[in-house]
Formats: C-alpha cells, structure tokens, sequence
C-alpha cells in the first residue's frame, strides 16, 4: 500500500499532501499519526513555509470512520478518547508549527479536513470548492479544533450555525465569512500557491514565527501582557531580520536570512 502521506520538499517549501485520493484522503489512525510524524519532521527542518494539499482533487474528507486498522487488537477494545487523541495530534501541532502554513483546497474539506485547513494560517481555495462542519449529520460534536477555531474565525453566531446545521458551503462562500485567505480558480491554485509561499518564505522567518506566537496568544493576555510580549519579541528582530532590511538601498527588498547577529 502507498503511503497515505507524501513530503516533498522545494527549497524553502515544504508540502504535505494527503494521498488516499480513494477515500477523498480521508485519513485512518495511522494516516494520522504518519501525518503527525510529518509535521514533526518540518517542525525540525530549515523549511521556511509549509504547503497542505490533497491528491486527486480534493483535500481531505475528515477521518475514515469506516476504517480499522491500526488500532490496538482486538480494535473493539481500544478506547475511542485513545483513538481521539491519535488523530486530533496532528492537527495540534499542525497550528502550533512556528512556519506559515497554507493550506491549498480543491474538492472537498470536511469534518477534521476542514479544520485541519483552518489550523493552517492562510487558506486558498477554489470557488467550487465545498467546505462543511459535516459532524452533526454523523450524530458527531466538534473536533479537531473546530470549537476553538471557528468562533475566533468567523464569529460565535456563525460558528453555531456551520456547526449546529452542518450545511456544505462553497469556497466562494468561505471566502466571503472570511475562512478562506483567497480563491483561486483551478487552473491557478498551483501558481497563486507557489507565488504565496514564494513570499512568505523570503520573509522574515523569526518575525513572522513570533507573529504566529502572538497572535495565537493574544485571547487569553491582557492588553498590558500582550504589548510586554510585542516588546520582547521585538528586542529579538532588533538583534535578527530588522538589521538587514535597515542596510539595503531604498526600494530594494532585503534578504531576511533570520540569522542571530549579536
């Protein structure tokens, strides 16, 4: 059998597609542990900028619950709080991985696909794409980050209503309540993905790490507390990128090599 998970570096660029294009790249309990593995390895790689994709023409329809194996034997016996854990893993380091990460969406985002698209930073999608909290119609709550994601997204009104009526929306449709970054028809995913991390990856690593830091932490600190970890994390670009882009000649871009200078 393939793997169900393929790495593929590009210079800066890493991606990871999801690659059981038979099952919409639903993921089984090992599917999600190789991806957690994955993850991990970028997460210790000199990768600038992480690419999520789907092979076949859709990103990820969730977690293959018809699916068994992997599971301790006899599988009617492991705990299904066990089997939580194992899947929800990868998506948990997924968002806290200290690189941008765009997700590129095409087809079908469901359940724990979408929100493992939605625990990435930026999202690009096609217009007919097709996105939905799919859990309710499966007599299923939230996971995978769903419930903390979606309210800081999009607003606890509407998260109530992609939850509590698990309808399926379109890619234009996310883009307009602000889940997805930007739409891109299909034949340009590739080329508005490649030009994104392209960007992001000639930015300031350090800075833009921090950023991710900060702003993932802002919810819980007070006004005080999050201008005293802008400061902090500022002193560390003084000392890093913030020298190199004072040194280049006006309108020229600087290289950010996120180097330590002191």
């Amino acid at each position: 059998m393939n793997d169900p998970i393929r790495f593929h570096r590009h210079g800066p660029v890493a991606t990871i597609t999801l690659d059981r294009p038979s099952r919409k790249n639903a993921l089984d309990v090992p599917g999600w542990r190789q991806l957690h593995d994955t993850i991990r390895r970028v997460a210790d790689s000199d990768a600038r900028v992480v690419v999520v994709t789907g092979a076949g023409g859709d990103f990820c329809s969730g977690a293959d619950v018809s699916a068994s194996t992997g599971l301790p034997e006899p599988a009617d016996r492991s705990h299904p709080l066990e089997r939580m854990r194992w899947i929800s893993e990868a998506v948990v380091a997924l968002h806290a991985l200290a690189k941008p990460v765009v997700a590129k969406v095409s087809g079908v985002a469901v359940g724990a696909g979408w929100n493992l698209a939605l625990a990435c930073d930026l999202v690009v999608s096609t217009p007919d794409a097709r996105f939905s909290q799919i859990f309710a119609r499966r007599g299923l709550s939230l996971d995978c980050g769903g419930s903390w994601l979606l309210p800081r997204l999009v607003g606890l009104q509407t998260a109530k209503r992609l939850a509590y009526l698990a309808e399926i929306i379109s890619g234009t449709e996310a883009h307009r309540i602000g889940l997805v970054t930007r739409l891109a028809d299909a034949a340009e995913l590739d080329n508005v993905v490649d030009e994104l991390a392209a960007e992001l990856a000639a930015g300031p690593s350090i800075a833009l790490a921090q950023n991710k830091i900060l702003l993932h932490q802002s919810s819980r600190l007070s006004f005080s507390d999050a201008v005293r970890a802008e400061n902090a994390a500022q002193a560390i670009n003084f000392a890093t990128d913030a020298p190199a882009a004072r040194e280049v000649a006006k309108g020229e871009r600087p290289r950010f090599a996120g180097g330590w200078r002191v």
